[in-house]
């Protein structure tokens, strides 16, 4: 019996770790949330930003935190200075920065990198 039970131990330790869909929430609703951050600048940051989102995509304001948690959880988000959320896939991922010019001894300019 106490076999059994450290066997499963594992698994429930790792239940609340994985990352669900949030109940309730359409495939088509979570792409409209991803358009619908992408259309005012990949952030929900502001009460207007979340208006926005909820009239776009008919989800809650509980739906679009559960949505925004999601993507976090996946890799897809992040959390913003404000609290807030950031969508960081699809057509928000960020773009790196080239890098800077550097000058050598010579007074000649290369790219670093």
């Amino acid at each position: 019996m106490l076999k059994n039970c450290l066997a499963v131990l594992p698994l429930v330790a790792t239940a609340g770790c994985l990352a669900l869909p949030p109940k309730g929430v359409e495939d088509q609703q979570m792409l409209a949330f991803d358009d619908a951050v992408d259309s005012i600048g990949c952030a929900l940051d502001y009460e207007s930003d979340y208006l926005a989102v909820e009239l776009q995509t008919g989800l809650t304001r509980e739906q679009i935190q559960q949505v925004a948690n999601y993507r976090i959880a996946g890799g897809n988000g992040e959390r913003t200075e404000t609290g807030g959320f950031r969508l960081t896939s699809g057509a928000c991922t960020p773009v790196a920065e080239p890098a800077a010019p550097v000058a050598d001894a010579t007074g000649d300019t290369a790219t670093a990198g």
